[in-house]
């Protein structure tokens, strides 16, 4: 099990907002249980779409209509002087232009903030803005994507588009996919790949094979300001290239210290010049 996994779950690592990308195909409901399971201390949940409080909230807020400045004072008031964890069940109802305020007045130094976006829902359009999700994810310092543990079938996935319901009881599962994205303090961004099993509470690392990236161990690839990567197709075709001075240094040159070049008829060359000469 991953050690940033295990800090992340268990409020140790800093990282005052982690934010979770969930789908029709996966929520983050899960996920969320994951971290109260870990959690060592009080569960704030702050609602934008859920009618009643969950099992595990300590405290409970309706904010759907509620101002920020009184979000403000709730989580503040809620929050013990230990580590506690401040769940919001939804941005999506949060505009651009105030979700950084938002986010800035319910993060706590002995608080962690879990919120989650919907990447399925509808995007209002923001004059003037940058986009919601682009938003948060400047300011979360990780981010989580679930998806389900297998790959969809293509039609699961053209049927569950544009639908605000769960086409098939095959999503949702407990045992999915989790893509993070950590940030250090010094803004360099690790990858990371679980597979999370929420019943066993047991989460292993995946070893992807990235198809279209050269190997990590690419010396060049943080010493440019350009890219230098060739993907799969690039290297295929590179390796097909015919190189005839290459062959004729496999061939002719195992001879050692011959010439590689092959004199023809119509060659000019000086015959009075002992190192000019077709022997």
């Amino acid at each position: 099990m991953s050690l940033v996994l295990i800090r992340l779950l268990a409020l140790k690592e800093p990282a005052s907002l982690v934010l979770v990308l969930d789908s029709l195909l996966q929520s983050a409901h899960h996920l969320l249980r994951e971290f109260v399971f870990h959690a060592p201390g009080a569960v704030v949940y702050l609602s934008f779409e859920t009618a009643t409080a969950p099992d595990y909230a300590t405290t409970f807020l309706d904010c759907s209509r509620t101002p920020h400045a009184e979000i403000a004072a709730f989580v503040a008031a809620n929050v013990p002087s230990k580590k506690a964890l401040v769940i919001v069940d939804s941005l999506n109802y949060t505009g651009a232009e105030c979700v950084a305020q938002l986010v800035s007045a319910i993060v706590r130094p002995n608080a962690t903030v879990v919120a989650c976006y919907h990447t399925d829902a509808p995007v209002p359009f923001s004059h003037g803005h940058p986009l919601l999700l682009a938003v948060l994810l400047h300011v979360a310092q990780a981010v989580f994507e679930v998806s389900p543990a297998s790959d969809p079938d293509e039609e699961l996935v053209r049927a569950g588009r544009g639908l605000l319901f769960a086409p098939s009881a095959a999503v949702h599962r407990p045992v999915f996919k989790a893509h993070l994205t950590y940030r250090r303090k010094l803004g360099k961004a690790l990858l990371y790949v679980y597979k999370m099993d929420t019943v066993l509470h047991e989460h292993c690392e995946l070893r992807e094979r990235a198809d279209d990236a050269e190997p990590a161990d690419n010396v060049l690839a943080e010493l440019t300001t350009f890219n230098l990567n060739t993907n799969a197709k690039q290297r295929s075709a590179r390796e097909k290239i015919d190189m005839p001075f290459m062959e004729a240094q496999t061939e002719i040159g195992k001879m050692g210290g011959a010439i590689v070049y092959e004199y023809e008829k119509d060659d000019d060359y000086d015959e009075e010049d002992p190192y000019e000469g077709p022997f």
